[in-house]
């Protein structure tokens, strides 16, 4: 998974209650864009982020398209 600043981010809840989160990459430390991403999620929680088989990364034109 590769990842650049200011893409969205999105992992599926776990479980069937848990909500889906999104974010946006602010900095990657992974070198050519691998993780781990630093991420400011939209509840405004910043955190170092390790994408798991539930995460996505959407580029910017993919964010902005409808689904």
């Amino acid at each position: 998974m590769k990842a650049k600043v200011g893409d969205q981010v999105v992992t599926e809840g776990a479980h069937v209650d848990s909500p889906r989160r999104l974010g946006r990459v602010v900095a990657v430390s992974g070198q050519d864009g691998e993780p781990p991403y630093r991420v400011q999620w939209t509840d405004g929680h910043e955190s170092l982020w390790f994408p798991g088989p539930d995460s996505r990364v959407l580029s910017d034109d993919e964010a902005a398209s409808p689904h």
